[in-house]
């Protein structure tokens, strides 16, 4: 039976460990393949004190992300964005909303830079309505906003046409004794 050895891994290495780590493995495991490689060093009592020290620092960093992406979150959750989009038959939008709309329609209103891969649309939005999109910051921080697509003019066609239909007769009746002369 080969001797135990402690590495520390300098890179992440499938189905053994992250970059940082401490590990424990078989002599050769370490001598043969991970050393060699490059992959981990022979864990020595300064090198596990520096690794210690980096997952500290590691960790504060990730407390102070978390915090941030919570004060994120509060700001985003519950927003809602309005997309005004030209629509045909049964409200289907000519073109779509995608997560970059979405991520651009966040930093103009509201100046929160996003990288869309953080919006979780599963596919573009094609039609009309009111649809909740999740943000993903962080795990475990996930605000939801609303994202509402109008049809172009979608209320206002209702009321619109009556002013045009008052002023489209005039102007038949303008271009009549036009045609007539």
């Amino acid at each position: 039976m080969g001797a135990k050895m402690k590495v520390l891994l300098v890179q992440d290495v499938d189905h053994l460990g992250k970059a940082g780590e401490l590990k424990d493995v078989s002599g050769g495991f370490g001598r043969n393949y991970l050393i060699p490689k490059g992959f981990a060093v022979l864990a020595t009592r300064g090198q596990i004190k520096q690794a210690e020290e980096r997952l500290a620092a590691q960790r504060k960093r990730a407390a102070a992300a978390r915090k941030d992406a919570e004060a994120l979150a509060a700001r985003l959750n519950g927003a809602t964005l309005t997309f005004i989009a030209k629509v045909g038959e049964q409200d289907r939008l000519y073109g779509s909303v995608t997560s970059a709309d979405i991520a651009e329609k966040i930093q103009q209103e509201l100046q929160i830079e996003l990288d869309r891969r953080k919006i979780e649309l599963e596919e573009p939005i094609k039609r009309t309505g009111t649809f909740p999109v999740t943000i993903r910051l962080v795990a475990g921080v996930e605000p939801v906003v609303n994202v509402v697509v109008q049809g172009e003019g979608a209320p206002p066609p209702a009321e619109e046409p009556s002013a045009p239909e008052a002023e489209e007769p005039a102007a038949p009746e303008a271009e009549e004794p036009a045609a007539e002369a």
